[in-house]
Order: C-alpha cells, then sequence, then structure tokens
C-alpha cells in the first residue's frame, strides 16, 4: 500500500516526508507527519495561488487522500492552513462524504486540531490569542477571519512596494496582480469599493488583499 508522499510544486517533484520539516514551525513536524503518514496523505506544496491557501481531495479506489498548500505561506500560515484541510480529511474518515465541507463534524475536528497544537505552545502568543476565535467558532477558511489573517501576515517577508488595500488611502490608486489598476473608494461593512480605471465597473476588495500602490498623474 503507498505511503504518504510530499510534492514540490518548485519545480514538481517527489521528496522524502523530511521535507516538510522547512515549512512548518519547530516542534510541529511529527505531529503532522503522524498524520500524513497514518492516512497515506498525497501532499503537495504548490506556488502561490490567490483564492485559495490549501485544498483537499478525499480518496478514491487506487488514489490516495491529496492535499495541497501554497508554499510561500510563513511557517504558521502554513501550519494552520493545513490542519484546515487535515480536517477535512477525518471529517471524511469518520462521517464519509454526506456531510457539510465546513459543517459541525468538521468544525469539531479542527477546533480541536487547533487546541492541541495550541496547548503545544507551537505558536507565538499573539497567534495564540488570535486562534481562539478560530477554536471557539472555525470559520471556512483562514481568509475569512480578518484578525486572524493580520496576526499572521506581520510573520510574513514583506515585499517591497507591496500594501494591503487598508493600508492604501482612499481615492488613491493600486494594481492588483493581473495588471489592473484601481481607485480604493470607501469602505462597506469589511470591504473596500473600488473602482477599476479601466472600464469604470465596481469591485469589492477585503482590507487585507495584497497589492501595489501605484502613483497618477493627474
Amino acid at each position: 500500500m503507498p505511503c504518504a508522499s510530499i510534492v514540490s510544486a518548485m519545480p514538481k517533484t517527489e521528496h522524502p516526508l523530511q521535507a516538510l520539516e522547512q515549512y512548518l514551525p519547530a516542534n510541529s513536524f511529527e505531529q503532522v507527519a503522524f498524520f500524513l503518514q497514518q492516512y497515506k496523505v498525497h501532499l503537495t506544496i504548490t506556488r502561490q495561488r490567490q483564492s485559495v491557501l490549501g485544498d483537499y481531495r478525499n480518496a478514491t479506489f487506487g488514489k490516495n487522500h491529496r492535499i495541497s498548500v501554497n508554499g510561500n505561506l510563513n511557517k504558521f500560515s502554513f501550519l494552520i492552513t493545513l490542519l484546515h484541510e487535515l480536517a477535512h480529511l477525518l471529517a471524511f474518515e469518520n462521517y464519509g462524504r454526506n456531510i457539510q465541507p465546513h459543517g459541525r463534524e468538521w468544525k469539531n475536528i479542527y477546533s480541536s486540531l487547533l487546541r492541541d497544537f495550541v496547548n503545544k505552545k507551537i505558536f507565538p502568543h499573539d497567534i495564540e490569542m488570535a486562534l481562539h476565535d478560530s477554536i471557539q467558532n472555525p470559520a471556512a477558511g483562514s481568509c475569512a477571519e480578518e484578525g486572524l489573517m493580520r496576526v499572521l501576515r506581520r510573520y510574513d517577508e514583506r515585499k517591497s512596494n507591496h500594501a494591503v488595500v487598508e493600508e492604501i488611502p482612499a481615492g488613491a490608486y493600486f494594481q492588483t496582480n493581473d495588471g489592473r489598476i484601481f481607485r480604493k473608494g470607501e469602505k462597506k461593512r469589511k470591504r473596500f469599493l473600488c473602482v477599476e480605471k479601466q472600464t469604470g465597473l465596481m469591485y469589492y476588495f477585503s482590507g487585507l488583499h495584497e497589492v501595489q500602490p501605484v502613483l497618477m498623474e493627474n
């Protein structure tokens, strides 16, 4: 029967499971490796994806469980994302496929995993505090928990000439990764309403969406 494996998409080659340790915080590898080996997970470390941080596909006939996690995440974000996806795997193993993806079963398992790693003092104190809400009532993704994302961002490797939308002054311009330019508008509840310069169309942006500030001539 096949064992757990790890694949890097940078370039996409297979590595021993020990290679995962470089992506994880200190003292977390052994417990993560235990889950991956026990359930024979095929783990892929991918290039940055804008829409998701991780993904899970359940085992089917002849194939292992498959998890992917973005390789550009800081170590604490990587671990939290991996635990999110492992919770999907455990929910599938325990309850089958006829459950809601982020329903009660998944929430209970994810909360238990987070609590276990928090109790082992894997995370810095500020991330521990931010994770308390996740433990009490997990969201469908860490991207949906702005408080947690804001704390996790402190541990990112900062890029030159990059900011998040909430740091851009009102009325100023910014560019997204696909090259489109927007003017920042007012905040509507949790998101900023922004105007695309070329089309005049309106788009909502999370305050934590990473962009590049742009200076526009009058």
